[in-house]
């Protein structure tokens, strides 16, 4: 039942759920990082998605917690079909192998950089919010590499959010995307005992995390800590085209 992963995986594995725990709470942006670090913990890019979700459930669950009462719903429903779209693309995307699989998820974080970096040259009035386009992406990339915070994080930027609905959107959104995705995994035999004792194992590393993204997000500068993200990100996908 538990997973047989080597001791770095463990401490990878830890650190990918203390990295989502400060993803939802407290440093938009900071999943991209996971994603590839997740298939490197898990060896194989098929099963990362499905081990990561039950993880990314429980940062989502005290991220809306605490921001219940700021959510602008409105903001997401145009974009409702457009992901549901995205999720089945990426769900008939599981099925391919795995070797290109990891390619896929590499384009997609390679992808996910790229939008960070447009959203922070570009101003809000500068960037449209075309609903197909990032919803479709936001579904797919979710689905297949559980990183499509920078797409999402652009397309909330449209709606002029104030800080408190902006992080509260997001975080109900990814909570019932997670949800979503549940039975496109199941469909794939993707969850195992060993996936869900894992899960469970990385509860406490993943509140430290959402604890501590709280305390953070007041006190380290954004800019320094996304500046960060990116090139520790971009340096970690080079090993998934191995």
């Amino acid at each position: 039942m538990m997973p047989e992963l080597a001791p770095w995986q463990w401490a990878l594995g830890v650190f990918c759920a203390f990295l989502l725990g400060v993803g939802k709470t407290g440093a938009p942006g900071v999943g991209t990082l996971t994603a590839p670090l997740m298939v490197l913990t898990v060896g194989n890019a098929k099963l990362a998605p499905a081990w990561t979700a039950p993880v990314l459930i429980v940062a989502d669950i005290f991220a809306v917690t605490y921001w219940r009462r700021h959510a602008d719903a409105k903001a997401l429903f145009s974009l409702i079909p457009w992901v549901a779209a995205g999720m089945i693309a990426g769900g008939f995307a599981l099925s391919l192998s795995e070797q290109v699989l990891r390619r896929i998820v590499a384009a997609i974080v390679w992808t996910m950089i790229g939008v960070n970096i447009v959203r922070r040259v570009k101003s809000t009035a500068q960037v449209e919010g075309r609903a197909p386009a990032y919803g479709i992406a936001a579904g797919f990339a979710t689905t297949v590499a559980t990183s499509a915070g920078p797409v999402m994080s652009l397309y909330l930027l449209t709606k002029r959010l104030p800080k408190e609905r902006f992080v509260a959107t997001g975080a109900w959104f990814f909570f019932v995307v997670n949800v979503a995705k549940l039975p496109i995994y199941a469909i794939h035999h993707l969850f195992s005992r060993a996936s869900l004792a894992f899960g469970a194992i990385m509860v406490p590393p993943v509140v430290c995390g959402a604890i501590v993204g709280l305390w953070l997000v007041r006190r380290i500068p954004q800019r320094v800590f996304e500046i960060l993200i990116i090139v520790l990100t971009a340096f970690s996908s080079v090993f998934l085209l191995r």
